[in-house]
């Protein structure tokens, strides 16, 4: 039975295992892209297979929680008004929210699985890199490894050079994990990269895997950057891509997540 609700102000939806009793937890971040809403990424990525309770939050400025100028605020400054501030709230919200799911539900008391598609990675890697809690396993698809990657992406398909400052230098260093990679040792890592993503995010995914010691790399065929058909905001049929996705993260999570 699917779950839908809030946990200290994040949107939700909740997937039990099956009979719905103790277990571990996964947590995932959603694309800003296609799937772009927790029901519409737990549709995607369901991970039925997994043991364990699959919470599937939402991100800022996505679904309730939706912000119609973040369109135009991307354009004028993807680093400092779109990419920082939207993985920075993510991350920051997650301790309370997670406190709130464990009091909810009876999820075990062990290290957790966590999983984050394109910008979505972006937060599953900050808060693996933190240690903010104990992570056993990562997953990451399509993931915004490099936030020089993203603001590169958004200056080239809106046609606005991005100028390079100070502040932006520092706030993208804060979110290139391949620099930050000794902060993933302690962590299994999985990572998964389409062979039709953007060229930027399959080089730096495979430099990401090079660079952490438990880190697999696995790339799927024909999976583009979306895990669903846009504007994705909506749960829908799992397409093959994203089927295979789903398997490649439960055979991972049957491996590396405590049960």
């Amino acid at each position: 039975m699917t779950m839908i609700g809030t946990a200290a102000g994040v949107p939700f939806t909740a997937l039990p295992p099956t009979g719905g009793g103790p277990a571990p937890l996964v947590v995932t971040w959603h694309m800003m892209d296609a799937p772009c809403t927790d029901a519409a990424f737990a549709a995607a990525l369901p991970l039925s297979g997994v043991t364990a309770w699959r919470v599937h939050l939402g991100m800022p400025w996505c679904g309730s929680r939706s912000y119609p100028e973040g369109y135009e605020l991307s354009r004028r400054d993807p680093m400092m008004l779109y990419v920082d501030p939207v993985v920075r709230q993510a991350a920051d919200e997650f301790p309370a929210a997670l406190a709130e799911l464990r009091a909810r539900f009876p999820i075990a008391d062990a290290p957790i699985g966590i999983v984050g598609a394109s910008l979505g990675g972006a937060v599953a890697l900050t808060v693996a890199a933190s240690g903010v809690v104990p992570v056993a396993a990562l997953a990451v698809v399509n993931a915004a490894i490099r936030a020089s990657s993203v603001v590169e992406l958004i200056s080239e398909l809106s046609e606005r050079p991005y100028r390079w400052d100070v502040s932006s230098r520092a706030a993208a260093d804060r979110l290139d994990f391949i620099t930050r990679a000794a902060d993933l040792e302690s962590t299994a890592l999985l990572v998964v990269s389409g062979d039709e993503d953007y060229p930027a995010f399959r080089a730096d995914a495979a430099a990401l895997a090079a660079a952490v010691p438990n880190a697999r790399l696995t790339t799927v065929p024909g999976l583009a950057h979306p895990l669903a058909e846009r504007p994705g905001d909506q749960p829908a049929p799992q397409t093959p891509q994203a089927r295979t996705v789903d398997d490649t993260i439960t055979a991972w999570f049957a491996t590396h997540l405590a049960t």
